[in-house]
């Protein structure tokens, strides 16, 4: 039943489909993420019914079972709409067609609305996965979205070498060994293997390195490694290191802090000053990570706290995590809610915020949500263990979650702070430059190379939250007409590729030939894909260029401003050109100059680590890497056989063949990349 041509015109015209998988599929996921990943298969459209809005709702229900399942709005342009959940499909659609009782933002969804899916689930819970797996691929516009849901960072310790390495690691669990967290930043992280350095001496350099040292590291020098790499430690010994470290992360801090005291005490008694000096060291280091706690976490071993905070028309939902009876740091969310109350927006957000994240054992939330015994049951299944989801109204628990809630409060103020004074820096530019609206996306662009070699564009993106980094974009300079150093050339091919994407994917014209306006249907976070303004780096001839591409596109409503470095390239006296308009400058203490500054700045320093990024990735780059066949393992026999690369490009067939791993064939394939001849070697 996966097929629309499948299904006749009427008798299932906006039909419930049920999910039928394959063998393979049942076997692979859960229940929920078979339907998440068959979604496809199921998907149904109107095919003969002409009706929209209500009447689609009511003519829909008629075919609506009462079972659980997962139900979607699609628009005209066979976008989503919103996506929800219910125990009865029946009952919950059917509470879409009548307008009665139905708020602004619901009423005007249902008019949107020109056809529905749906997919049934065995029970509620499932639906309720689903429904977050949905929302966060499909991003509806009527849903509450987490906007942030990067993974989140780890401590792993390495189990597949002698002498295992701390590292921070993102993703997929997928390397051997014991993964600690998660912590909220990667500050956090940082600085606790600094102190777990500091305290177990434990490595932190790869594997490659490890393998080449032949005398100890400045980290052995500085005490922040015992040195494995080149036997200053035994092995075993080392091991006994890494253990008092797992015990550590794993809450065992106090038997380890009074194992080191005792020793302490012993080198001591034994005059050994030097050792006690440095097990004093390491106690430091262990007071330092327990000293960054912040809050009292007694009886809390595991437990994500929830605090939500409404004002200003916006939402801030603040996360803490304790692991092992440590604070592993917070992290502030601002969820597009939609105008809903605080319950309902914590609801949603919880079940979109585990969908690709362990849950733990507790969650502690700071209000009240409607379906909290539901979320227990998802969670619970989720992890294969109890999962306890509470509202605490006294003792520990409590002053957690008051904690959390004071910090939700403080950083939704800061937050309504700064958009306010980049809502009059937005308001600033816009009457600076004389456009008709207050710029709601500025994109800036600058290139970066050094005499031409490895050049990159950069374009940046802010808007009334600021700098918005995931629409930031970097453009490898690929044109070979080019002359090295065309800055002007550069620039066009950055802008050309840009434009001529943009209207591809986002046209500016309707069908009907009315204008499209670039926050259409938009919320009031979302910037849109056409920019409201263009910051060029440079001046007059980048601005020329600049103008040229887009006039090539027929793009002529976006406001093109070259900002040029001022005399002896000093800042605050930057000269501003616009197409028809003699340049000029702004005061030296003006805050939309400021503004500006900032801008160009931020624009001049993406370029710039995107080049070095290139530079030494081309520094680095090995000619076997670009040799069929030739994978980690064999490189390194290679690389180990000759020394270099170089000399393997001077070997003959019969050199090659003579290293672990690389068979007759596999060196042929060796000796003809280097030889553009192909000529048979000398046997």
């Amino acid at each position: 039943m996966g097929d629309d041509a499948d299904l006749t015109s009427e008798a299932f015209a906006d039909a419930v489909v049920a999910v039928d998988l394959p063998t393979r599929a049942r076997e692979t996921h859960s229940s929920a993420e078979r339907r998440a990943a068959g979604i496809e298969e199921v998907r149904f459209r109107r095919t003969r019914i002409e009706k929209t809005g209500f009447d689609l709702i009511a003519e829909t229900v008629k075919r609506l079972p009462n079972a659980p399942g997962v139900y979607r709005m699609l628009d005209d342009a066979g976008d989503v709409l919103y996506v929800g959940k219910a125990r009865s499909l029946k009952k919950r659609v059917v509470s879409y067609s009548r307008p009665t009782g139905l708020s602004s933002r619901l009423m005007s969804m249902v008019n949107r609305t020109v056809a529905m899916e749906f997919v049934t689930t065995q029970t509620e819970t499932e639906a309720l996965l689903l429904e977050a797996n949905l929302i966060k691929r499909f991003r509806p516009r009527y849903n509450v979205l987490l906007r942030d849901d990067k993974s989140f960072p780890y401590i792993l310790l390495t189990g597949d070498h002698e002498a295992p390495q701390i590292i921070k690691h993102r993703g997929a669990h997928s390397r051997k060994g014991d993964y600690y967290g998660p912590f909220a930043s990667a500050g956090a992280v940082d600085r606790t293997i600094n102190a777990l350095q500091k305290a177990f001496l434990i490595r932190s350099c790869t594997d490659a390195v490890y393998e080449q040292r032949t005398r100890p590291c400045l980290l052995y020098q500085i005490k922040r490694c015992s040195g494995p790499c080149t036997k200053e430690i035994a092995i075993d010994d080392y091991a006994g290191l890494v253990g008092e470290a797992k015990a550590f992360l794993t809450g065992k801090s106090k038997a380890i802090r009074k194992r080191l005291g005792a020793e302490m005490e012993e080198a001591a008694e034994a005059l050994e000053f030097e050792r006690a000096a440095r097990i004093r060291d390491r106690l430091a280091a262990l007071s330092h990570v327990d000293s960054h706690q912040g809050i009292n976490t007694q009886g809390i071993e595991e437990a994500d706290v929830f605090a939500v905070h409404q004002e200003g028309g916006e939402t801030c939902v603040q996360v803490f995590f304790f692991r092992t009876g440590q604070n592993w740091g917070n992290r502030a969310y601002y969820p597009r809610d939609e105008g809903l109350e605080a319950d309902a927006v914590l609801e949603a957000f919880l079940a979109q915020f585990y969908d690709d994240k362990p849950v733990p054992r507790m969650i502690l939330l700071s209000h009240e949500v409607p379906d909290r015994d539901l979320l227990a049951l998802a969670f619970s299944e989720k992890a294969a263990r109890k999962v306890e989801v509470a509202v605490p109204q006294r003792g520990a628990k409590k002053e957690l979650v008051d904690h959390a809630a004071a910090n939700a409060r403080e950083a939704l103020g800061r937050r309504l702070a700064e958009k306010s004074s980049q809502g009059k820096l937005l308001a600033g530019l816009g009457e600076t430059f004389g456009l008709e609206r207050t710029p709601r996306r500025i994109e800036v662009y600058d290139n970066s190379h050094i005499m031409g070699t490895n050049a990159v564009g950069g374009m940046i993106v802010a808007g009334p939250e600021g700098f918005s980094k995931p629409h930031y974009r970097k453009f490898n300079i690929k044109s070979e007409d080019l002359t090295p150093g065309d800055d002007f050339g550069m620039m066009k091919e950055v802008l050309t590729r840009r434009f001529s994407r943009l209207l591809k994917e986002a046209p500016r014209e309707a069908p009907d030939g009315e204008a499209v306006t670039d926050d259409d249907g938009a919320d009031e976070g979302t910037l849109g894909p056409w920019p409201d303004l263009v910051l060029i780096d440079g001046g007059a001839g980048q601005l020329t260029a600049a103008h040229a591409v887009l006039d090539a596109l027929g793009i002529t409503d976006v406001p093109l401003v070259g900002v040029a470095k001022g005399v002896d390239r000093d800042a605050g006296r930057e000269e501003f050109h616009r197409r028809g308009h003699q340049p000029f400058r702004l005061p030296p203490r003006d805050p939309v100059l400021y503004f500006i500054q900032r801008l160009r700045d931020e624009a001049h320093r993406f370029a710039i680590g995107a080049h070095r990024a290139k530079r030494k990735k081309a520094l680095t780059a090995n000619p076997l890497d670009d040799i069929a066949g030739i994978g980690a393992a064999r490189k390194r026999a290679l690389l180990k056989h000759f020394g270099t690369a170089k000399a393997v490009a001077k070997a003959g067939i019969d050199d090659l063949v003579a290293v672990d791993g690389i068979s007759e064939s596999v060196a042929k394939r060796v000796y003809d990349h280097f030889h553009a001849e192909h000529a048979p070697a000398s046997r």
